[in-house]
């Protein structure tokens, strides 16, 4: 069984921050609130607990995994941002946004685009989030939770907070609870990997995408 953490969603408590990042450093599985979707994450440098997590959600390896970075120079060490991305992203972080950028040497072959060698990266504007990101001190995987219905198809209609949670319970080391009901609008994706911006997926806070960059090709 999961781990409980009761985490204020605006001040995270130290003391429960604490033990939770001790369980990330040691490989554990989490299931944890984002800006957006519940997310199932782990250490960006633990391979065994990303085997976990795509084993968790069914995914094969070609399958790459958006990991969440704290900042826009955090970034930068993990994906080459040209200029022009970098101009997209600083209007737009944090938020409810995966940016598909070239990756570096520094993100592991597990969670990247084998083909193209991209990886999707998220700076959440999420209290719980940041505060994790900051007290590891390494990015975290993140990939929305469903809950999968006798091995079909994921489940994207609402379920409540005590469904997921108790889906998840047996299949996660660590589980977040802010006192937030889950929400089900995933993040909207940008690829900025080509010489033009192009919209993968329409989600939270595309109105703000349309706005700086008007002529996006979705």
């Amino acid at each position: 069984m999961a781990t409980y953490y009761s985490i204020h969603p605006d001040n995270p408590q130290p003391r429960q921050l604490n033990r939770l990042v001790d369980a990330l450093r040691s490989g554990a599985v989490l299931l944890y609130p984002t800006d957006t979707v519940y997310a199932i994450g782990c250490d960006l440098q633990s391979k065994t607990a990303i085997e976990r997590v795509r084993r968790i959600k069914q995914l094969s390896n070609d399958k790459p995994l958006t990991f969440l970075c704290p900042s826009l120079s955090n970034i930068a060490q993990y994906a080459y941002v040209t200029d022009a991305a970098y101009r997209i992203m600083k209007h737009l972080i944090p938020g409810p946004y995966t940016f598909l950028l070239p990756a570096t040497k520094l993100v592991p072959r597990l969670v990247m685009n084998p083909k193209r060698k991209t990886t999707g990266i998220r700076v959440p504007d999420s209290a719980i989030c940041q505060a994790i990101l900051t007290e590891l001190g390494n990015p975290i995987i993140s990939t929305s939770a469903h809950v999968l219905e006798d091995g079909a198809a994921p489940q994207t209609n609402w379920v409540s907070q005590a469904t997921l949670f108790d889906y998840f319970d047996r299949l996660v080391d660590a589980i977040v609870d802010d006192g937030s009901e889950p929400q089900y609008q995933p993040s909207t994706i940008l690829d900025l990997a080509g010489e033009e911006p192009t919209v993968v997926r329409r989600g939270l806070g595309w109105e703000a995408v349309t706005e700086w960059i008007p002529e996006v090709v979705a």
